[in-house]
């Protein structure tokens, strides 16, 4: 069974509220779960303490049993200083598009062309 410790929203709408669980990662994200670890307010200012609260120890017993955390839950580890940082590094994200690298051509064509004249 393959574990996943990641967030389950709750609250109502356009006012999210999330619990922290672990869960098998076969289950829907409000579904099913096998522990709740804690909980996250994204409404709460980032320096607000209340904003993140996890049961640490309970955690940690989860990654000692083989569950993955999500990338949102690795970065509330590491902020917390349970978890190494690790570097992310997305080259692609800066590439535009298909759509927008013809557009772009275009524009440079269109703009190039009276200058020749």
């Amino acid at each position: 069974m393959s574990m996943k410790i990641r967030l389950a929203r709750g609250g109502s709408k356009k006012r999210p509220f999330y619990s922290i669980v672990a869960t098998d990662s076969r289950m829907p994200r409000d579904g099913r779960f096998l522990e709740k670890l804690g909980t996250y307010n994204p409404l709460l200012a980032k320096d607000d303490e209340k904003r993140v609260q996890m049961n640490i120890e309970r955690v940690q017993y989860w990654l000692a049993q083989g569950a993955q955390p999500t990338e949102r839950i690795a970065r509330m580890l590491e902020a917390a200083g349970h978890k190494a940082k690790v570097e992310r590094n997305n080259p692609k994200a800066a590439v535009p598009g298909k759509k927008m690298s013809e557009l772009a051509a275009k524009k440079a064509a269109r703009s190039a062309a009276p200058a020749e004249e």
